[in-house]
């Protein structure tokens, strides 16, 4: 920086030199797959993990050993894990094994959606961004505030009085 600037004409001057074409690279991202022809993501929600594994089938979703519709029995968590295919397009295209532990189950049906999601973006990328502008692949960090001393939980406090 021995040269100094003193007008804006010089500015334009040196900046003109100085400058060179910037060229943006696209990411190409390539599948991830195991020997198997799976693709495995890990999913979380709340105090829920969910592992996941996705496979090209006839659309039978397992969770824990079990069928969705024993595991989860309301239709509402049913429809929360069927979200990603369908925003995908790929309904009944894969085959998906989960495990999941911690939670209840409406975090535990967060964490194997997030965890869907991410392992259909690893299977097959041109999915991507249907899936991260729905925002299925954002992990929801919301987690249950911890209850504070002289408190009744974490923010309701006790019933005050003045007599």
């Amino acid at each position: 920086m021995a040269d100094q600037v003193n007008s804006l004409e010089e500015l334009g001057t040196v900046a003109e030199t100085v400058a060179a074409p910037v060229v943006m690279e696209a990411i190409v991202r390539e599948p991830v797959k195991d020997a198997l022809g799976r693709s495995y993501a890990t999913g979380k929600r709340k105090d829920a993990v969910a592992r996941v594994w996705i496979k090209p089938g006839s659309g039978k979703v397992t969770v824990n050993g079990r069928e969705i519709k024993v595991y989860f029995a309301r239709p509402v968590l049913q429809m929360i894990l069927r979200q990603p295919f369908t925003v995908a397009g790929v309904a009944d295209q894969f085959d998906v094994m989960a495990t999941v532990k911690g939670g209840g189950l409406s975090g535990q049906a967060g964490a194997v959606k997030h965890g869907i999601s991410k392992a259909l973006q690893l299977f097959d990328p041109s999915l991507r961004a249907a899936l991260k502008a729905a925002g299925f692949i954002t992990r929801d960090s919301r987690v249950v505030e911890r209850k504070k001393y002289g408190k009744a939980k974490a923010r309701k406090s006790f019933q005050f009085s003045k007599r």
